[in-house]
């Protein structure tokens, strides 16, 4: 196999390091998005070039893959993820997989930016990249109208908030970006659709009436003196789950 793997590669004029390097970093960051950096610039156009091999490579795990060609990323999604526009699968793990944890600001924020990226969407608001605006200020709005909560008040707690939803390449910002100026803008990803689906946001719009997070109740402020409840996301998919009591 492993034979068969390198002369595949030294038809790309690719050694077997240059493979390893792609996958490490793909399973690594579950994506790798071409606009992000010249590091993933490079990845990305080595992927473009291995498709094949590194879908052929994933399949063996049972680890599904998005590629858009036209936003130039790709992403993977752990075994029984269920994803917005893929079909599901038949057979799914009885565990979490390897999962994404996000606490329930994160969880949030994701929900407001999927919900602003929508309204853009509709009002024609995406430019050449599938990108979408949205300023700190807006972003504070939609979270009280849609979820009754705001923005961590402490600076250093949003900065790692945002740093963690620019991890998951959902967003677009300058990692030098003051998280004090209220007239600060970023740009929403389209990686955002895969995150959370249509009816999941169509929930949220309605007033959070129904249980829109698949299986966790509407997200409020943890009591004074109890810790936070973790929610767990699929690696890049759209189902946001709680974790069983132990």
């Amino acid at each position: 196999m492993l034979n068969a793997l390198e002369n595949q590669l030294e038809k790309q004029g690719l050694q077997l390091r240059d493979f390893t390097e792609l996958m490490i970093r793909l399973m690594d960051y579950g994506v790798i998005c071409r606009d992000e950096s010249q590091v993933e610039q490079v990845l990305y156009d080595r992927f473009v070039r291995l498709e094949g091999l590194v879908e052929d490579y994933l399949t063996v795990l049972s680890i599904r893959m998005q590629h858009d060609r036209k936003f130039q990323f790709v992403r993977l999604f752990p075994p029984g993820a269920e994803v917005p526009g893929m079909d599901a699968e038949e057979d799914t793990p009885f565990n979490g997989g390897f999962r994404v944890r996000l606490n329930q600001h994160e969880v949030a924020l994701v929900l407001v930016l999927r919900s602003l990226y929508d309204k853009a969407l509709r009002e024609g608001q995406v430019d050449e990249h599938g990108n979408v605006l949205a300023s700190l200020e807006n972003i504070n709005i939609a979270m009280k109208n849609l979820l009754k909560r705001t923005l961590p008040e402490n600076v250093t707690e949003r900065k790692a908030l945002f740093r963690r939803t620019r991890q998951l390449r959902l967003i677009s910002l300058n990692p030098e970006a003051s998280f004090e100026d209220v007239e600060l803008w970023l740009r929403i990803r389209p990686m955002i659709m895969s995150y959370v689906s249509g009816d999941v946001l169509a929930s949220l719009v309605e007033g959070m009436d129904q249980d829109v997070t698949g299986g966790v109740e509407p997200i409020a402020e943890p009591d004074s003196g109890e810790e936070e409840e973790e929610l767990i996301v699929n690696q890049h998919a759209s189902v946001f789950d709680q974790d069983e009591a132990e």
